[in-house]
């Protein structure tokens, strides 16, 4: 890949981020009105029904937030499109011979569906980490650079994870990874708890797409399974997890998250508790049918929250 990079090993540090409505952080289309200093605990809401479509036009009193099992009144609620920035990163370890092709052709769908206000970089993990050379919101361009994506063995997935958050570090704005995989991870120097913690912290959402895959070892026609782990991190990031038993569903899934991305509700409130604990988040839908995704906790830190007159 001409103008990759290889990332194998990164600090692993956690900023707080929060999103500042009084401060103007350029997230939302629209700036409520908020005392000076007042920030909030910002959820993005998937919502679908019981057909799995996702449902449009909702108002803010479609919803209950609830932080530690306590409602909480909404201070900001929102339903227009929010520009996101988002790493596409696709396992190319050796599983993956026969299909890449196919996954490419996945991952443009994806690309071509960004918008003009998105922004993405591309990047590959197998026994090593790449990534494209920037954020960019060239669709064209990162199209390309998906196919300069190079091959290798072993399955980096919670490095590459952890390295996305770092990539992601000190952007504006609503923070995206998207991970493809059809296996475990065999060689990562961090864990799951890790990244799912400073996924947390960062506030950033993890998509994931898990693929089971037939492949020849060289001996023998080897099944593989996708990472378990996959589930945990989207679950609580407010992601979704799609685990498919066919190719031809590569396509239509990397389709539906990027539509999911687009269609999401913001909801805000006001954290009222700041005793530096990870705080349970619940999303509750007031209409029968209906089921809202949304990220499970947040970090309740003194230096993510400035709250006063």
């Amino acid at each position: 890949m001409p103008h990759c990079i290889s990332h194998c090993a990164r600090a692993v540090g956690a900023s707080a981020v929060a999103i500042s409505l009084a401060a103007g952080a350029g997230l939302f289309a629209q700036q409520p009105s908020f005392r000076s200093g007042t920030q909030v605990v910002s959820l993005f809401v998937t919502v679908a029904d019981a057909q799995k479509r996702l449902v449009p036009d909702l108002t803010k009193d479609d919803f209950e937030v609830f932080d530690n099992d306590k409602p909480q009144p909404l201070v900001f609620f929102a339903n227009e499109v929010q520009p996101i920035t988002v790493v596409v990163m696709l396992d190319t370890s050796g599983s993956m011979t026969g299909t890449i092709s196919l996954l490419r052709a996945a991952a443009e769908q994806f690309l071509l569906r960004l918008l003009p206000a998105d922004k993405g970089r591309v990047g590959a993990f197998n026994d090593k980490i790449q990534f494209s050379a920037r954020f960019t919101d060239d669709r064209d361009q990162l199209v390309s650079e998906v196919h300069e994506l190079d091959y290798g063995n072993g399955t980096r997935l919670w490095d590459a994870v952890g390295a996305s958050l770092d990539e992601l570090k000190g952007i504006e704005g609503r923070r995206v990874i998207l991970v493809f995989t059809d296996g475990d991870d065999t060689e990562s120097k961090i864990g799951l708890g890790t990244v799912v913690d400073r996924a947390r912290a960062d506030e950033v959402m993890v998509y994931a797409i898990g693929l089971e895959s037939e492949y020849f070892n060289g001996q023998r026609v080897v099944r593989s399974k996708p990472d378990s782990g996959l589930r945990k991190i989207s679950d609580e990031t407010g992601g979704g997890y799609f685990e498919l038993k066919k190719t031809s569903d590569l396509a239509p899934t990397f389709t539906r998250v990027a539509q999911e991305l687009h269609s999401q509700y913001v909801l805000g409130f006001t954290p009222t508790q700041l005793d530096g604990r990870v705080h349970k988040l619940t999303v509750r839908m007031k209409q029968p049918g209906m089921t809202a995704r949304a990220r499970r906790s947040y970090l309740a830190a003194a230096d993510k929250f400035s709250i006063g007159p």
